[in-house]
């Protein structure tokens, strides 16, 4: 950025507009600014003055490749480009790249000795360098050896008729009619701790034994209204057809009766019971779309189940089933007081196009 006449370097002139003159001076004579923006403010409202790199470096007590330096910044990014420090090259990397990509391959296609993954500790012992490294290196690629996700692709023959239907009924429902998403969550169990845990306090968790007493089972029926989110429950002892049979009822009351009921159901033996069929066939506003087998994914309740587990179940004692039950519908009452809606978002088409790049990724490796 620098002309030469004679053997002398000539810096290029800086001309300000109006407006950049006027907040440069503010600049330099601000007491609020940091001194090294206040600093490159008198450098350049000196150059456009006329005064020359050496005489500015010797007014400000500063260096002229300071002075040229700001100078030559100005002239690319004007009055933005002194708010911030010029960009530095960095120190150079204390691990090769050559290194850095041994340790990422050995990640992704090997396993240590009498171990089925690598941790910080294994992968740095085994190539000369610190846990930290390892850690830095795995951080920058996402790498998580210690992390594993369970998936299964559905062998279903109808798989694809089954996704169509039931995505159907999610993105675009029949017109005078409820479409519910229905399953049961079974063998829910009132566990009760054997000693009382200590409450939560500053610096301190609550705690918890980890032993418990068992004292029995209960099998929540749970029928997500996927237009207003309103779910209609109900605990029962068992998982038969009869249960299931008693819930339908309980659906057929509660819903109003000159509308269609389209329920999304699981392939579990109970909804495919011979006088279930009936009963469905003698109510005949009740359609049964059963999901794809292996594709609990697909149900929507599943999600309103999750969150009865995380918030009401998990972390609950129950010193009887009874306790249990009435929690439970304590949480179903409060969860309709005001319904959070599950919205169902992917097509079909975009479901399909995963799973076969799943089962591409499958076929690749075998």
């Amino acid at each position: 950025m620098t002309g030469m006449y004679c053997g002398v370097h000539l810096a290029l002139p800086i001309v300000l507009s109006p407006e950049e003159r006027s907040t440069l001076t503010a600049w330099a004579h601000a007491k609020s600014l940091p001194l090294r923006v206040v600093q490159r403010a008198q450098i350049i409202t000196l150059a456009a003055d006329g005064m020359l790199s050496q005489d500015i470096a010797r007014q400000l007590g500063i260096s002229r490749p300071t002075v040229q330096l700001w100078r030559e910044r100005f002239l690319g990014l004007r009055v933005a480009g002194l708010e911030h420090d010029a960009p530095r090259p960095g120190r150079r990397p204390r691990i090769p790249a050559r290194k850095v990509r041994t340790i990422v391959e050995a990640t992704l296609h090997t396993t240590p000795p009498a171990a089925t993954h690598w941790s910080t500790r294994t992968m740095a012992d085994a190539h000369g360098v610190s846990e930290a490294t390892v850690r830095r290196i795995w951080k920058q690629h996402g790498l998580k050896p210690h992390l594993i996700k369970t998936f299964k692709l559905s062998r279903d023959t109808q798989f694809v008729e089954k996704l169509y239907d039931v995505v159907g009924l999610y993105l675009n429902p029949p017109d005078k009619s409820v479409v519910l998403s229905v399953d049961e969550k079974s063998q829910i169990q009132a566990l009760d701790r054997t000693q009382p845990g200590l409450p939560m306090k500053k610096g301190r968790c609550g705690t918890r034994t980890h032993d418990y007493k068992r004292h029995g089972t209960t099998t929540v029926f749970a029928a997500l209204n996927l237009l207003d989110g309103n779910v209609i429950g109900d605990c029962l002892p068992r998982h038969r057809h009869q249960e299931f049979i008693r819930f339908l009822k309980k659906i057929d009351a509660e819903t109003p009766s000159h509308l269609d009921l389209h329920l999304i159901v699981d392939n579990y033996g109970t909804h495919k019971h011979p006088r279930v069929k009936s009963w469905v066939r003698r109510h005949p506003r009740f359609h049964l779309h059963f999901i794809p087998t292996s594709s609990s994914w697909l149900n929507m309740v599943d999600r309103w189940f999750r969150e009865l587990t995380d918030k009401r179940i998990r972390r609950g004692s129950f010193h009887n089933v009874r306790e249990l039950i009435a929690a439970i519908h304590a949480y179903l009452n409060h969860h309709n007081q005001n319904p959070r809606v599950f919205t169902w978002t992917a097509s079909a088409e975009s479901i399909l196009a995963k799973i076969a790049k799943c089962q591409e990724a499958l076929d690749a490796l075998h």
